[in-house]
């Protein structure tokens, strides 16, 4: 954030804003096809949430890269680096938060209502660390010396 004469503005609101958009896309591709895997195809929960991530992920580093971060740095850098920061976030954060939510509310729900809730809860925490390390690490500017 940066102080103007009228408070507080948030810097990049645009760049947030597409990053949203970004993340709204691959989030229904990904419910779509999680969904698809799981109970069209009847694959194991936690293997259909990996091919759906991961079929996302590439979605995710063009778009990101061209439209939310406008970015022209080095694209095998940047890659490198987004694969490492988003399967972290969708392999350990989005399937740890998957399980914990499934233990805890199977007394609750079950089935498909299960599922997508922990896949909610997953999502938003996989969101949140992904855009502040695409900000300061993977799509950053250099900064004028």
């Amino acid at each position: 954030m940066t102080e103007t004469a009228g408070g507080p503005k948030v810097r990049n609101l645009g760049q947030l804003v597409r990053f949203a958009i970004v993340g709204g896309f691959n989030t229904l591709l990904d419910f779509a096809l999680l969904f698809l895997f799981v109970y069209v195809l009847d694959l194991d929960q936690y293997i259909a949430n990996i091919l759906s991530t991961g079929i996302c992920l590439v979605v995710s580093f063009f778009l990101n890269r061209k439209w939310t971060f406008n970015s022209d740095g080095h694209r095998g850098r940047q890659f490198a680096l987004f694969l490492i920061v988003t399967l972290f976030g969708l392999w350990v954060v989005q399937t740890f938060l998957i399980w914990a939510a499934s233990t805890l509310l199977h007394s609750w729900f079950d089935g498909p209502l299960l599922l997508l809730i922990a896949k909610l809860a997953a999502t938003a925490g996989s969101l949140t660390w992904n855009y502040l390390l695409y900000a300061q690490m993977v799509f950053k500017r250099p900064t004028a010396a």
